[in-house]
C-alpha cells in the first residue's frame, strides 16, 4: 500500500513553467513505475509521462515530447513533472500514479494537483 500526494500545481501563463512534485509514503517507492496523468474538463485522463522504477527509462506523449521531464529520486520517495513552455491545452488535472511491478500489477493514484495555463 502507499499513499501518494500531488504538490506544485497553480496558475500560470503561456510559456512558464512549473514543477509537479509527487511525495509517496507507505510504501517501497523503488518497486514502482510511476507517472503522471492529467484529465481537461470533459475529457479522459491521457498518461503525460511514465518512468521505470530505476529512472532508466521515461514515456512522454506526443503532446509534451520536449517540453516536460519526468524524473525521480528513490532516497526521496518523490517523483517529478518539470513543465516548461506550458500551453493553454496543458491545463488540467495532474493526477501521480504509482504501479506495482511482479505477478499481480495494481495502480494508486494521488489526489490531483490543479495546472492551469492562461493565454
Amino acid at each position: 500500500h502507499v499513499q501518494l500526494v500531488e504538490s506544485g500545481g497553480g496558475l500560470v501563463q503561456a510559456g512558464g513553467s512549473l514543477r509537479l512534485s509527487c511525495a509517496a509514503s507507505g510504501g517501497t517507492f523503488s518497486s514502482y513505475a510511476m507517472g503522471w496523468f492529467r484529465q481537461a474538463p470533459g475529457k479522459e485522463r491521457d498518461v503525460v509521462a511514465t518512468i521505470s522504477r530505476s529512472g532508466g527509462g521515461t514515456y512522454y506523449a506526443d503532446s509534451v515530447k520536449g517540453r516536460f521531464t519526468i524524473s525521480r529520486d528513490n532516497a526521496k520517495n518523490t517523483v517529478y513533472l518539470q513543465m516548461n513552455s506550458l500551453k493553454p491545452e496543458d491545463t488540467a488535472v495532474y493526477y501521480c500514479k504509482a504501479s506495482s511491478v511482479g505477478t499481480v500489477s495494481y495502480d494508486y493514484w494521488g489526489q490531483g494537483t490543479q495546472v492551469t495555463v492562461s493565454s
